[in-house]
């Protein structure tokens, strides 16, 4: 199985690079500065325990990937980046070839099943930070990251397993699951607090509370739909035996993955595909979501006005809440 990994951030170029060094099969697909400095010296992976560089193949669009029937594609963009790269791989002949979304949020593996009808589910765990082009941190402790994997939306097959192989001698502790969508919808609730600390900053009085009250209005939305999810905090078994949060010595608290988003000037946020998906269900399913609605807003607004990290009040917040 070769893999095809679109994406070489924080996790997906943690990824490529772990699966090259392992001696696997890899192309990333990546762009500008990141793809120029990985072409120029490989990718450097700064860990609690060790910092490696690892060269790997890397090109620039799908089209240029040489993707053949045996490759696994893994999806390793924001959410807000999905729908280009759908027609991006449509465009460059992709078919039934497995698609593994990579991603945060539970909104992806619908919109790759309306292009491709072999889509699977990852939940991952993997604490990663983009530093430079080049450059990545990730830290975990003894493991990269703990990936859940699964057919979406239930079941697994023969290509989830040996996905499972790949990132197991990588050094990713992996799990194949009959219902992966639990274990995403439990990681799409810790996310829920991604904005909160990009808003406020990290430990601002206040967070905690606010974290607490999306999360309490995701819970009830996802009882009102039906939906099962798994909780995947730090007190799951496998995060104990697998994947310890260790910070990298020498980095700086960077914050979530939307804070580094903000922080970097991107432009974006996936807020949308976190907080805004407890507000789709909320509107779907009559479950009043006004924390969540009013921190998706606050996303998009950051994102849209170049508002740094930690610019926004608790007061602006609950003006926000309370207007929803």
């Amino acid at each position: 199985m070769r893999v095809i990994v679109y994406g070489a951030g924080a996790i997906g170029g943690g990824v490529a690079a772990a699966i090259a060094r392992s001696g696997g099969a890899v192309t990333a697909i990546a762009r500008g500065a990141q793809l120029d400095a990985i072409r120029e010296n490989g990718l450097t992976v700064r860990r609690p325990n060790e910092t490696f560089t690892q060269r790997f193949d890397v090109v620039e669009t799908p089209d240029q990937a040489g993707i053949d029937p045996d490759c696994a594609i893994l999806l390793a963009m924001k959410g807000q980046h999905t729908q280009a790269v759908l027609e991006a791989l449509r465009s460059a002949g992709v078919t039934d070839q497995p698609i593994f979304c990579l991603q945060n949020g539970v909104g992806n593996e619908p919109r790759a099943l309306r292009y491709f009808p072999n889509v699977h589910g990852v939940a991952v765990l993997m604490p990663s930070v983009f530093m430079n082009p080049g450059e990545v941190a990730v830290q975990s402790l003894p493991n990269l990251g703990l990936f859940y994997l699964g057919r979406f939306p239930k079941g697994s097959d023969a290509q989830d397993h040996a996905l499972a192989e790949v990132f197991t001698k990588a050094g990713i502790a992996a799990f194949v699951k009959e219902s992966v969508m639990d274990e995403k919808y439990g990681k799409l609730i810790m996310n829920l607090n991604n904005i909160v600390v990009a808003a406020l900053g990290p430990d601002a009085p206040g967070a905690a509370s606010l974290r607490d009250r999306a999360k309490t209005e995701a819970r009830a939305v996802l009882a009102a739909a039906g939906i099962g999810w798994t909780d995947v905090g730090l007190d799951h078994p496998d995060r104990k035996a697998h994947m310890n949060w260790t910070p990298v010595p020498g980095l700086a608290k960077v914050g979530t993955s939307t804070a580094q988003s903000l922080a970097r000037g991107t432009g974006s946020v996936e807020t949308d595909w976190l907080n805004g998906e407890i507000s789709l269900l909320g509107r779907l399913h009559d479950v009043p979501t006004p924390v969540n609605s009013a921190l998706t807003r606050i996303g998009a607004m950051m994102a849209r006005d170049g508002r740094a990290v930690g610019s926004v009040s608790l007061a602006e917040i609950e003006a926000a809440v309370a207007a929803s």
